[in-house]
């Protein structure tokens, strides 16, 4: 009972400390930075700024996953609460940044946009920067969504079960690799040619 309350209390400081720090990274850049400066001059400079925003949080969420995942594969002691609401965290910014980014392949694919460009002048520019990186980047969602189903509907038998937790540590490391050569395709075509 006392263990239970002690790991309710520790999600209500974790979610809490993470409020805190969504609120400071979306307030201080917004009252300190002249927005045309910080979005740009692009009409999809909104939809990029919140891709780029949940594609970070993403990136830190799923470093932190493959540090779980390490200690679940190696049988090392972890706070199931805390890989709890990581994993969901990590879930909800991976479907964040999905969708944002699935938004921004609307005008990426219109005409005189950089799709159009790229055909043009290197075509295997888009086949392999852009179309592997997008189905690569969707490999993701299902990925995060599995390990975080797995962490909370498992949470007491995770810890001792060795297939449970080599099943979730499997699913966190391949999303990270997903991950990683999605965001660095993107960020490639981006430097580019953004929308």
């Amino acid at each position: 009972m006392a263990e239970s309350l002690t790991e309710k209390s520790t999600k209500k400081v974790i979610i809490a400390i993470l409020s805190v720090m969504l609120f400071i990274a979306v307030i201080v850049p917004l009252i300190t930075s002249p927005t045309n400066k910080l979005l740009g001059e692009s009409v999809y400079s909104v939809r990029s700024a919140f891709h780029g925003l949940f594609a970070l949080t993403f990136m830190i969420t799923s470093v932190i996953g493959l540090y779980q995942a390490l200690h679940l594969w190696r049988g090392m002691e972890v706070n199931v609460s805390e890989v709890e609401i990581g994993s969901v965290v990590n879930a909800c910014a991976c479907f964040l940044a999905i969708f944002f980014g699935n938004w921004l392949y609307i005008p990426y694919r219109a005409q005189g946009g950089p799709r159009s460009h790229f055909l043009e002048t290197a075509p295997e520019l888009h086949k392999i920067f852009f179309e592997f990186k997008e189905f690569a980047a969707l490999f993701t969602l299902p990925l995060t969504v599995a390990a975080a189903y797995i962490i909370c509907r498992y949470a007491s038998r995770l810890i001792p079960n060795q297939n449970l937790r080599d099943l979730v540590a499997l699913l966190l490391v391949l999303n990270f690799f997903y991950f990683i050569v999605a965001f660095g395709l993107g960020a490639a075509i981006t430097k580019i040619k953004a929308v």
